[in-house]
């Protein structure tokens, strides 16, 4: 069995939808396919969730959403008018809008939940009906009935563990299931969402569940590359990467993978595979657990901005028993997660994305850890970027850092940090958020052009 997950590109258009229909057709062992919202048919088109987005805060800010309502209303009546089918479906897509509308809200963010998990929904609901009217089997599966149940944290959830066994339930079922990606339900019954990009994360639980042989991710480009394709011409093609190199990767910048994705999968050992919608037959790139390193030391460069750093000083922090605990705790309790923490005897930084860390949270850090930890200084830095050269050829290999260090200096890019976890598998370096397109053309020159 095979669990396929579509992103929104393959379902921007009605033609986009009939190359998922022949994919999905063409191999009887795809059973189960995970669907986004539509995203852009063309550059200047706007995402479905994004037109949904913006529905929901008009509602909030107005109590009037009619205009944005309807233009969600007729992208899907074009996809459906371009599938043939009947007005049925756009009718109710429409009542399905206005219901979650009507359901009202003592929660902004349960609203905004409950309103763009329609995108996925609906688009779920269109797609079986299209599979339908041509001849071939296919459900809707509604996630509520089927068990997934999430933490109630609205828009940043996580699967709760009784939905792997819930799902299971479906590798029973005939014919192809069509399951709706991004969202699942609390216990109490509400719609909650994963963050944006979380259809990966439902294609990945249920290819767990139902222990899948292979979980296809089609989306539009032929396979994971080495480096960004907007800034490097050409970059190499990645054929093989193990789980832990594509979570580096993902959770440095690369978008084909949500960060979140390969947790499930890495513990059961399901393999990956990255494909295009539009050259299904191109072999993409597997994701696995282990595999032989035949091209270097490093399999890619990634990097993202959007990150802020607590640099906190205190003479002899070295001796004082308990004190990153403490400094945790303070971020526990405003519900703040970190990112890296390079520390020395005296110093530590804790890295931090800057979405996290609004003026008020920041202020109350700020003077606790001054005032309850008695710090000899603590200051905040901003327009931090990480870049991650990643791989496991890095593994016992002498002078890669090195390599990068040099590539950094020469293209005159300052590092700020450096850290390299106990695996090896990648190196950090903190960086401007102004040099960060530049950092990643230096070190993808230095590893794959200069060989």
């Amino acid at each position: 069995m095979k669990v396929c997950k579509f992103g929104g590109t393959s379902l921007a258009s009605a033609d986009q939808i009939k190359k998922v229909f022949d994919i999905i057709t063409s191999d009887s062992e795809r059973r189960i396919v995970v669907v986004s919202a539509p995203g852009k048919e063309h550059d200047s088109d706007t995402k479905v969730t994004d037109m949904l987005i913006n529905m929901a805060e008009s509602f909030l800010s107005t109590g009037n959403c009619e205009k944005d309502l309807m233009a969600v209303v007729n992208r899907y009546a074009k996809i459906a008018e371009g599938l043939n089918l009947s007005d049925e479906i756009v009718k109710d897509i429409e009542n399905n809008l206005r219901t979650r509308i009507s359901l009202g809200y003592d929660n902004k963010d349960k609203f905004i939940d409950r309103i763009k998990a329609a995108g996925e929904d609906n688009c779920a609901r269109l797609v079986a009906k299209y599979f339908n009217s041509r001849g071939v089997s296919a459900k809707y599966i509604n996630p509520k009935d089927a068990g997934l149940f999430l933490s109630d944290e609205y828009g940043n959830a996580r699967v709760l563990p009784q939905s792997f066994k819930n799902l299971s339930k479906l590798k029973n079922m005939d014919g192809i299931l069509i399951f709706p990606g991004f969202f699942g339900y609390s216990l109490s019954g509400e719609v909650v969402t994963f963050p944006r990009g979380g259809s990966d994360i439902t294609g990945s639980i249920l290819a767990v569940s139902v222990e899948a042989d292979v979980y296809e991710n089609f989306t539009d480009v032929d396979s994971v590359y080495a480096a960004n394709p907007k800034l490097i011409k050409n970059p190499k093609a990645i054929p093989v990467l193990t789980y832990r190199e594509m979570r580096e990767l993902a959770y440095a910048g690369f978008s084909i993978l949500h960060e979140e994705t390969l947790a499930p999968l890495f513990k059961k050992g399901v393999p990956v595979n990255i494909k295009n919608t539009n050259k299904p037959d191109a072999p993409g790139t597997m994701i696995v657990t282990t595999r032989e390193v035949k091209n270097g030391p490093v399999v890619g460069i990634a990097g993202a901005g959007g990150f802020v750093t607590i640099n906190i000083h205190k003479y002899m922090m070295n001796r004082e028993i308990g004190f990153g605990r403490k400094v945790m705790w303070i971020l526990e309790e405003e519900a703040v997660p970190f990112e890296h923490i390079p520390s020395g005897i005296d110093d530590i930084s804790v890295i931090i994305r800057k979405q996290f860390l609004d003026e008020d949270k920041k202020s109350r850090i700020m003077e606790r850890i001054a005032h309850d930890l008695a710090v000899d200084s603590v200051s905040i830095g901003y327009n931090l970027a990480l870049v991650m050269v990643v791989g496991e050829g890095m593994l016992r290999r002498v002078g890669v850092a090195s390599r990068a260090t040099t590539a950094l200096a020469q293209s005159g890019v300052n590092i700020q940090m450096i850290n390299q976890g106990s695996s090896e598998v990648s190196i950090m370096f903190g960086i401007d958020e102004k040099d960060l397109d530049k950092a990643i053309i230096a070190l993808y020159n230095e590893f794959f052009e200069k060989n």
